[in-house]
């Protein structure tokens, strides 16, 4: 994993994403641009969590080795969170700030943002470890008052 906090990452990754996806929307036509944009961003959050699981102590991912790599996706801070609930089995929490959604917007990417994280999210946890499990219904991505994250391990 890079030593960049994930919000530069993304902040750099976005400014290429734009220049790529703008010429295959021209190539291909934006639906097509926005499936293959959406396939590399699931495989690449496959791939980063299944590197980061291999990472956990003794090479044996769990919900604990979960909760202590968020920290990564808060640095800068960049997500605001309300932990709901916190058991060997369950780690519930919204998110009331997304300083990611506020980037893509202020660099006119708000119709990629969703694709460009928001979608790794659920790509992640199953390159984390097929026990991990995600639910969420809403995002500040998509318009809502907060994001609800809804992890279940077992």
């Amino acid at each position: 994993m890079s030593d960049l906090p994930i919000l530069t990452q993304r902040r750099i990754e976005a400014g290429f994403a734009r220049g790529v996806f703008e010429e295959m929307k021209t190539e291909l036509g934006e639906a097509a641009a926005r499936r293959i944009l959406a396939n590399a961003v699931i495989r690449m959050a496959r791939a980063t969590a299944a590197a980061m699981a291999a990472e956990a102590p003794g090479g044996a991912p769990d919900l604990d080795s979960f909760r202590d790599i968020q920290r990564h996706w808060t640095a800068e801070d960049a997500l605001h969170t309300e932990v709901l609930a916190s058991t060997p089995t369950q780690f519930d929490f919204n998110v009331t700030r997304c300083r990611y959604a506020e980037m893509y917007r202020a660099m006119g990417l708000a119709e990629l943002g969703a694709i460009l994280s928001c979608n790794r999210d659920g790509a992640f946890c199953e390159g984390y470890g097929d026990k991990l499990k995600l639910t969420r219904t809403q995002t500040i991505m998509g318009g809502a008052s907060h994001c609800d994250f809804r992890y279940r391990y077992g």
